[in-house]
Order: structure tokens, then sequence, then C-alpha cells
């Protein structure tokens, strides 16, 4: 059965097992007898384990604020001596013959090319 929390007016808050039919009833108190009326309380987050709980939080920043690779790796765009911008002739292992035939001469010579 679910516990509930439930607020006596002049004991306080107290924990009721209860069904989930009577669940909006009111219940009485433990202390001094009197009708406590139900009160909704935040959901204990203290006892899911850590990985459960950052699974959470990334699902709900997820939702509205969806990380990029960019956000994390702009200043690494273009590093030094990476060749993707400049004009200047890339090396290459590749070498094409006259014929059109392709060959590596900086690779091993028992490897097949595509």
């Amino acid at each position: 059965m679910p516990t509930y929390d439930y607020d006596c007016a002049d004991c306080g808050g107290f924990e009721a097992f209860r069904s989930i039919a009577k669940r909006d009833e009111p219940c009485d108190c433990p202390v001094c007898g009197g009708v406590a009326a139900r009160v909704m309380s935040a959901p204990r987050l203290e006892l899911l384990a850590d990985s459960t709980r950052r699974a959470l939080e990334t699902n709900e920043r997820a939702s509205h604020q969806p990380k990029r690779s960019a956000d994390g790796y702009g200043r690494m765009r273009h590093p030094a001596g990476c060749g993707c911008c400049s004009t200047a002739k890339r090396n290459s292992a590749t070498v094409t013959g006259a014929n059109g035939q392709k060959a590596f001469p900086t690779k091993r010579p028992w490897m097949i090319s595509h």
C-alpha cells in the first residue's frame, strides 16, 4: 500500500498507509485522533540513485536546451595545421600513374587498395 502525507492542525505532518481509493479522504491523526487533510508533497528525489538523477536532469535539460557538439568544441574548430581550409597541396600517400592506376609507395606492399 502506498504512503500519503497528511497535515494535522494541532500535531503537524505525518505519513499514513492508505489504499488508492481512500487517498483523498481525510485521515485520523495517530497522536491526537483529530481529522487531518492530505497534503501534496514534493517527490523524494534524494532516494534516487545518482545515475538515475543524472539521466533525469539530462532529459529535462535536453527538452528545451539540446546540447550540441559545436557548443563544447567551438574553440577547436580549426586547430593549427588541420589543412582543411588551406590552399596548400595536401600530401597524399596515393600516387596515380599515367594509366590511372593507383600506387601506395609509403604503405605496406601486401595491402589491397579500395
